[in-house]
């Protein structure tokens, strides 16, 4: 795809972000199925949900700016998912992986983050009012997820991880 314009390099970013979300959707069950504290995983599969409606949102924009998203390939998601997938296969402590667990998952959230606030300005210049609204949505929904990562890691994981190396 040539980016001649603005518009372009939109609809660039829109289709990076249907595929990191379209990967995440299949990634994040397994985190799910890796993660031993209950709180991790319920996090994990409350934000499947919440990344199936980000899929939603973006076909809701693509049709309105009359684009297609698929045929793309996020390069960027593709490696977070396989390092958190080596995370998953690692040996490892239940409490230990579940600490990688969330840092795989954040870098994951501090990517999306980057990738929407782009779509979002841009969106924005263009004066796409809707889809800037539908964005932002989703932009909100990520930080919030990863300040729930944040604050579990704080308040329990990784206390418990150095619990364990207070332990031995």
């Amino acid at each position: 795809m040539k980016l001649e314009s603005l518009q372009d390099l939109l609809v660039h970013e829109l289709k990076d972000l249907y595929s990191a979300e379209n990967q995440l959707v299949k990634a994040l069950p397994k985190m799910a199925k890796a993660a031993t504290n209950e709180q991790l995983r319920a996090g994990f599969e409350e934000h499947l949900a919440q990344t199936k409606n980000h899929v939603t949102r973006l076909e809701e924009i693509a049709e309105t700016l009359g684009c297609k998203l698929a045929g793309h390939r996020c390069k960027a998601m593709e490696g977070l998912i396989e390092e958190g997938s080596e995370l998953i296969s690692e040996d490892a402590e239940d409490v230990i992986r579940d600490a990688a667990l969330i840092g795989a998952a954040q870098r994951v959230e501090h990517y999306e983050i980057a990738a929407y606030g782009t779509a979002r300005a841009i969106a924005e210049c263009l004066g796409y009012g809707d889809t800037v609204r539908l964005l932002n949505e989703t932009l909100d929904e990520e930080r919030a997820t990863d300040e729930k990562l944040t604050e579990l890691a704080e308040t329990s994981v990784n206390v418990e991880a150095a619990d364990l190396v207070a332990a031995e």
